[in-house]
Protein backbone atom coordinates (compact mmCIF):
# COMPACT_ATOMS: atom_id res chain seq x y z
CA UNK A 1 0.00 0.00 0.00
CA UNK A 2 2.80 2.56 1.01
CA UNK A 3 4.95 1.53 -2.31
CA UNK A 4 1.85 2.04 -4.58
CA UNK A 5 0.74 5.85 -2.44
CA UNK A 6 4.52 6.74 -3.05
CA UNK A 7 4.60 5.94 -7.03
CA UNK A 8 1.25 7.53 -7.39
CA UNK A 9 2.13 10.69 -5.45
CA UNK A 10 5.69 11.23 -6.60
CA UNK A 11 4.41 10.34 -10.63
CA UNK A 12 1.93 13.16 -9.83
CA UNK A 13 4.10 15.35 -8.22
CA UNK A 14 6.53 15.27 -11.23
CA UNK A 15 3.86 15.98 -13.76
CA UNK A 16 1.99 18.80 -11.56
CA UNK A 17 5.50 20.42 -10.85
CA UNK A 18 7.54 20.25 -14.28
CA UNK A 19 6.89 23.44 -15.32
CA UNK A 20 8.85 25.00 -11.72
CA UNK A 21 10.93 21.76 -11.94
CA UNK A 22 11.92 23.05 -15.88
CA UNK A 23 12.28 26.93 -14.29
CA UNK A 24 14.71 25.92 -11.44
CA UNK A 25 16.67 23.66 -13.88
CA UNK A 26 16.80 27.06 -15.97
CA UNK A 27 18.03 28.70 -12.82
CA UNK A 28 20.44 26.46 -11.78
CA UNK A 29 22.25 26.02 -14.85
CA UNK A 30 22.11 29.72 -15.67
CA UNK A 31 23.43 31.02 -11.71
CA UNK A 32 26.62 29.42 -11.80
CA UNK A 33 28.64 26.54 -13.59
CA UNK A 34 28.14 22.59 -13.19
CA UNK A 35 25.19 20.18 -13.31
CA UNK A 36 21.88 21.26 -12.74
CA UNK A 37 21.89 18.34 -10.73
CA UNK A 38 24.20 17.42 -7.44
CA UNK A 39 24.13 13.34 -7.47
CA UNK A 40 24.52 12.64 -3.98
CA UNK A 41 25.89 9.17 -2.40
CA UNK A 42 22.79 7.79 0.30
CA UNK A 43 22.43 5.36 2.64
CA UNK A 44 19.05 3.52 1.66
CA UNK A 45 17.08 0.38 3.14
CA UNK A 46 19.21 -1.80 4.18
CA UNK A 47 22.01 0.61 4.17
CA UNK A 48 22.57 -0.35 0.14
CA UNK A 49 23.89 3.10 -1.08
CA UNK A 50 21.71 5.08 -3.62
CA UNK A 51 22.24 8.32 -5.63
CA UNK A 52 19.69 10.86 -4.57
CA UNK A 53 19.58 13.89 -7.12
CA UNK A 54 18.72 17.71 -5.40
CA UNK A 55 18.88 20.49 -7.28
CA UNK A 56 22.88 21.99 -7.06
CA UNK A 57 22.92 24.83 -4.54
CA UNK A 58 26.56 24.68 -3.90
CA UNK A 59 29.14 25.44 -5.57
CA UNK A 60 31.02 22.66 -7.81
CA UNK A 61 34.29 22.53 -5.63
CA UNK A 62 32.25 22.14 -2.37
CA UNK A 63 33.71 19.72 0.50
CA UNK A 64 30.89 16.17 0.50
CA UNK A 65 29.99 16.76 4.10
CA UNK A 66 26.72 17.49 6.02
CA UNK A 67 26.02 21.14 5.12
CA UNK A 68 26.55 21.64 9.27
CA UNK A 69 29.80 20.37 9.35
CA UNK A 70 31.35 23.14 6.90
CA UNK A 71 33.14 26.26 8.61
CA UNK A 72 31.13 28.33 6.19
CA UNK A 73 28.48 27.04 4.83
CA UNK A 74 27.09 30.41 3.18
CA UNK A 75 30.45 30.83 1.39
CA UNK A 76 29.86 27.58 -0.95
CA UNK A 77 26.56 28.55 -1.59
CA UNK A 78 25.63 29.32 -5.37
CA UNK A 79 24.02 32.73 -6.31
CA UNK A 80 20.06 30.84 -6.04
CA UNK A 81 21.63 28.73 -3.47
CA UNK A 82 20.13 29.88 -0.21
CA UNK A 83 17.00 30.35 -2.03
CA UNK A 84 16.66 27.18 -2.90
CA UNK A 85 17.36 25.63 0.36
CA UNK A 86 15.11 28.04 2.47
CA UNK A 87 12.03 27.12 0.48
CA UNK A 88 13.27 23.18 -0.35
CA UNK A 89 13.18 23.40 -3.62
CA UNK A 90 16.61 21.73 -4.16
CA UNK A 91 14.81 18.68 -2.63
CA UNK A 92 11.99 18.09 -6.13
CA UNK A 93 14.44 16.05 -7.46
CA UNK A 94 14.19 13.72 -5.11
CA UNK A 95 10.85 12.64 -6.09
CA UNK A 96 12.43 10.68 -8.73
CA UNK A 97 13.86 8.96 -5.88
CA UNK A 98 10.35 7.85 -4.52
CA UNK A 99 9.02 6.87 -8.11
CA UNK A 100 12.03 4.52 -8.52
CA UNK A 101 11.49 2.74 -4.95
CA UNK A 102 14.84 4.29 -3.89
CA UNK A 103 12.77 6.60 -1.17
CA UNK A 104 9.44 6.93 0.33
CA UNK A 105 7.35 10.06 0.56
CA UNK A 106 7.89 9.53 4.97
CA UNK A 107 10.67 7.79 6.41
CA UNK A 108 13.86 8.86 8.20
CA UNK A 109 16.31 10.93 5.91
CA UNK A 110 18.46 9.03 3.99
CA UNK A 111 22.14 9.79 4.94
CA UNK A 112 25.65 10.83 3.72
CA UNK A 113 27.67 7.91 2.77
CA UNK A 114 29.91 9.27 5.19
CA UNK A 115 27.49 9.66 8.33
CA UNK A 116 29.17 6.80 10.01
CA UNK A 117 27.79 7.99 13.51
CA UNK A 118 24.23 8.49 12.50
CA UNK A 119 24.21 5.49 10.14
CA UNK A 120 25.80 3.26 12.79
CA UNK A 121 23.06 4.04 15.62
CA UNK A 122 20.05 3.70 13.26
CA UNK A 123 21.36 -0.11 12.36
CA UNK A 124 21.69 -0.68 16.30
CA UNK A 125 18.50 0.81 16.50
CA UNK A 126 16.88 -1.35 13.03
CA UNK A 127 15.96 2.08 11.13
CA UNK A 128 17.94 0.82 8.01
CA UNK A 129 14.87 -1.57 7.52
CA UNK A 130 12.92 1.25 6.61
CA UNK A 131 12.67 3.07 3.46
CA UNK A 132 14.38 6.73 3.57
CA UNK A 133 11.98 9.37 2.72
CA UNK A 134 11.82 12.86 1.35
CA UNK A 135 10.43 13.90 4.46
CA UNK A 136 10.06 12.00 8.24
CA UNK A 137 9.19 12.86 11.87
CA UNK A 138 12.73 14.31 12.78
CA UNK A 139 12.38 16.58 10.00
CA UNK A 140 8.70 18.06 11.61
CA UNK A 141 10.66 18.30 14.99
CA UNK A 142 13.91 19.79 13.89
CA UNK A 143 15.06 19.03 10.64
CA UNK A 144 18.54 20.07 10.25
CA UNK A 145 19.00 21.33 14.06
CA UNK A 146 18.66 18.48 15.61
CA UNK A 147 21.60 16.25 17.32
CA UNK A 148 22.47 12.61 15.69
CA UNK A 149 21.07 10.64 19.22
CA UNK A 150 17.73 13.12 18.73
CA UNK A 151 16.90 12.56 15.00
CA UNK A 152 17.83 8.50 15.41
CA UNK A 153 14.94 8.33 18.68
CA UNK A 154 12.56 10.40 16.21
CA UNK A 155 13.13 7.72 13.95
CA UNK A 156 12.64 4.74 16.11
CA UNK A 157 9.43 6.85 17.07
CA UNK A 158 8.11 6.45 13.79
CA UNK A 159 9.42 2.72 13.07
CA UNK A 160 7.13 2.09 16.05
CA UNK A 161 4.26 4.23 15.25
CA UNK A 162 4.20 3.96 11.20
CA UNK A 163 0.94 3.81 9.54
CA UNK A 164 -1.03 5.93 6.44
CA UNK A 165 -2.48 8.67 8.87
CA UNK A 166 1.23 9.24 10.71
CA UNK A 167 2.35 9.80 6.81
CA UNK A 168 -0.31 12.35 6.60
CA UNK A 169 0.10 14.06 9.38
CA UNK A 170 3.95 14.43 8.61
CA UNK A 171 3.66 15.22 4.90
CA UNK A 172 0.75 18.11 6.66
CA UNK A 173 3.36 19.59 8.99
CA UNK A 174 6.22 19.23 6.45
CA UNK A 175 4.25 21.55 4.19
CA UNK A 176 3.97 23.66 7.51
CA UNK A 177 7.31 23.92 8.21
CA UNK A 178 8.73 24.49 4.56
CA UNK A 179 6.40 27.52 4.18
CA UNK A 180 7.04 28.81 7.57
CA UNK A 181 11.31 28.00 6.24
CA UNK A 182 11.76 26.27 10.18
CA UNK A 183 14.82 24.50 11.01
CA UNK A 184 16.46 24.86 7.21
CA UNK A 185 20.67 25.04 6.88
CA UNK A 186 21.45 27.93 4.96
Amino acid sequence: MKRTLDFTLSALGLLLLALPILFVSIAVKISSKGPIFYWSNRVGRHNKLFSMPKFRSMLIDTPTVATHLLANPASYLTPIGGFLRKTSLDELPQLWSILTGDMSLVGPRPALFNQYDLIALRTENGIQLLAPGLTGWAQVNGRDDLPIDKKVAYDIEYRDRQSLLFDLQILWLTVLKVIQRDGVSH
